[in-house]
């Protein structure tokens, strides 16, 4: 009896490690993904720039192996057009990053008008890399989630709606990817499921879309001004332009008035009169003083609107020297060394 139980306890023991092995090698599957960022995320030495990227992002360690994962780089010279040269180029503006080839590669602008704008692209190549890890099953269901709740929140944020419009021409597979990146950096309020779903990689969303804010709040001061210049200016144009040919039908008219007044003098037709001469002769004063002070007002509204085309045109300057930052096909041919 005491040999077949050990034989039993042995047969038990290796049924136990089998078992055990077959959980292992079920569990290594399933979380196969989780391993393999683990390791490449390990054996990866991003830059200093990239670092500082990183840790301005507050993520959480899931989110530092994903983004780690990735080997980013961020590179402010025309490599980065390399490196993105395969991306889809049909969103409006300048293409600050990418995700591609399993990689995120950022465009560094140091711009301090819009600083941060490499940490939200960042935050936004992140989540793509995140979406792309999701299983095909789980994906699909994400997708169909997330764009039910797109439905909603498109009812009363036409903003949103204008923001994704640039992806309207996807897949619902690749506008989901998308819509999934613009939440999570740019949208401050979003249902408690989403929160708690980007708060697998970021400690602190509502700090990135902070961020978010403030150097997009300078696009928007520039378009809103350009705006108000643009419909003053308009105005004003419109009204200097009825008032000048009214200016100009009053000084027709004076003139008129004024020559036939010196030519009934000349006729001695008041000499007999002398109160009527009077009286004219002040009438034409009070109305040469009225067109005077005519001219006066428009010339300073002309004035006006040459200063508000000045600060149009320092404007347009200003947006055109934003966007020259943000072009990276303006950028250096090297790398910049490392500050």
């Amino acid at each position: 009896m005491g040999t077949e139980s050990r034989r039993g306890a042995k047969r038990a023991l290796r049924i136990s490690a089998f078992v055990m092995v077959v959980i292992a090698l079920i569990v290594a599957f399933a979380h196969r993904q989780d391993i393999q960022d683990h390791f490449s995320a390990s054996s990866f030495d991003p830059s200093t720039r990239t670092v500082e990227v990183m840790k301005a992002l507050q993520l959480t360690p899931t989110g530092k192996r994903v983004f780690l994962a990735s080997h980013p780089t961020v590179d402010g010279s025309q490599k980065f057009n390399e490196q993105c040269a395969n991306v889809d180029h049909s969103e409006e503006g300048h293409v600050l990053g990418c995700f591609t080839g399993d990689r995120i590669h950022l465009f560094d602008v140091t711009d301090k008008r819009v600083r941060g704008i490499v940490e939200v692209t960042a935050a936004h190549e992140l989540l793509h890399a995140a979406f792309s890890r999701l299983s095909d099953g789980d994906r699909t269901a994400y997708s169909e989630k997330l764009l039910n709740e797109y439905d909603v929140m498109s009812t009363n944020n036409p903003e949103l709606v204008d923001r994704m419009s640039v992806y309207s021409h996807l897949s619902d597979s690749a506008f989901a990817n998308e819509l999934n990146s613009v939440l999570g950096t740019e949208v401050r309020d979003l249902p408690t499921w989403l929160n708690t779903h980007y708060a697998t990689w970021f400690k602190d969303r509502g700090a990135l879309v902070d961020v978010f804010d403030s150097y997009h709040s300078v696009f928007i001061g520039l378009q809103d001004r350009a705006e108000d210049l643009q419909s003053e200016m308009s105005s004003l144009r419109a009204d200097v332009e009825q008032r000048n040919l009214s200016y100009d039908a009053a000084v027709k008219q004076f003139n008129l008035d004024a020559a036939e007044f010196r030519a009934r003098n000349e006729r001695f037709e008041f000499s007999e009169t002398p109160d009527e001469f009077d009286r004219i002769r002040a009438e034409l004063s009070e109305r040469r003083s009225a067109l005077q002070a005519a001219l006066t007002d428009l010339q300073a509204d002309i004035d006006h609107y040459n200063d508000l085309r000045k600060q149009l045109q320092e404007l347009g300057q200003v947006s055109s020297e934003l966007a020259g930052k943000l072009n990276s096909d303006l950028a250096p041919v090297t790398t910049r060394p490392e500050e």
